[in-house]
């Protein structure tokens, strides 16, 4: 699962904030924070479906199923097969 995290981490900082020299930690709130818009979220739901192949419904995409890459790794290893 750390690999995950780590990867999430990267991708996020990267790719959605903009700041590739930023470190997001795997407890770090994304959504409550404001860290993550509900745009962005969108971009992560598909980073999650081309990288690992499991889906994530738009219902899910809340602070009440996720918000911290920790929680979005766990789902991620519970939908793999």
């Amino acid at each position: 699962m750390e690999s995950i995290i780590e990867f999430l981490a990267q991708k996020i900082a990267a790719e959605i904030l903009r700041q590739n020299n930023r470190t997001i930690k795997a407890d770090e709130k994304l959504i409550s924070s404001g860290l993550i818009d509900s745009f962005s979220l969108v971009d992560l739901a598909l980073i999650v479906e081309d990288e690992y192949g499991v889906q994530l419904d738009d219902t899910e995409l809340t602070a009440d199923h996720f918000d911290t890459i920790q929680e979005l790794a766990e789902i991620i290893v519970s939908r793999q097969v």
